[in-house]
């Protein structure tokens, strides 16, 4: 399993916020193009959090939940999902869609695709932003719309990749479009090479 060493832990974590916030001011400027709107980002951040703790900082793994997944390969391989509790996601859609609040009762074809393409930019500028800053690269793969219970969206994602490590990095930002704003939490499950190599770099960058 896949760690946060002591030595590599507090200089990795501040390597990958500063990751976050490239990654969230571009993510920021995708979505203003997406919608025709200026978004503006706040306070992006970083924590490592044990996988065994996601359920429960989603309401309980029997919560209602939409997953935006993507594969992370290249030089580095892993899993990004942003995991948005449903009535969270209902809320995301109309402001992606430019609909007052409320209006998207249900997930049909149409939010299901604008879900996938706020993974997809998500991801995308995240990969970038990790490639400017580390020189690492990697790529996403076409995002995957999944709704069911948290302990089933967790279940699911645990089981594509053997080699997981019990932490996750979790990157957290407010988006805001005027009076408007939503949270994006994006959860980051690095597999065991992923983890050594970006910790490998830090300690070469740094030390």
């Amino acid at each position: 399993m896949a760690e946060l060493t002591p030595e590599m832990n507090q200089t990795l974590l501040e390597n990958l916020r500063n990751i976050a916030k490239e990654g969230f001011r571009n993510a920021a400027r995708g979505f203003a193009d997406m919608i025709g709107n200026e978004l503006s980002v706040w306070n992006p951040d970083v924590r490592a959090i044990p996988i065994t703790e996601i359920p429960e900082m989603l309401g309980g793994p029997e919560n209602d939940a939409v997953a935006i997944y993507l594969r992370m390969t290249g030089e580095v391989s892993g899993q990004i999902v942003l995991v948005i509790p449903y009535d969270k996601a209902l809320e995301m859609c109309d402001l992606v869609l430019e609909q007052p609040y409320g209006t998207t009762q249900n997930l049909g074809t149409l939010e299901r695709s604008a879900l996938a393409e706020v993974g997809n930019l998500a991801g995308t500028f995240f990969m970038n932003a990790m490639a400017e800053i580390t020189g690492i690269t990697a790529r996403p793969s076409p995002p995957a719309v999944m709704v069911d219970m948290v302990g089933s969206i967790l279940d699911v994602v645990v089981s594509t990749m053997g080699d997981v490590g019990s932490q996750v990095m979790l990157f957290q930002s407010t988006f805001m479009a005027g009076e408007r704003h939503t949270q994006a939490d994006f959860w980051v499950i690095p597999d065991t090479f992923t983890v050594e190599k970006l910790g490998q770099h830090v300690k070469g960058k740094h030390g």
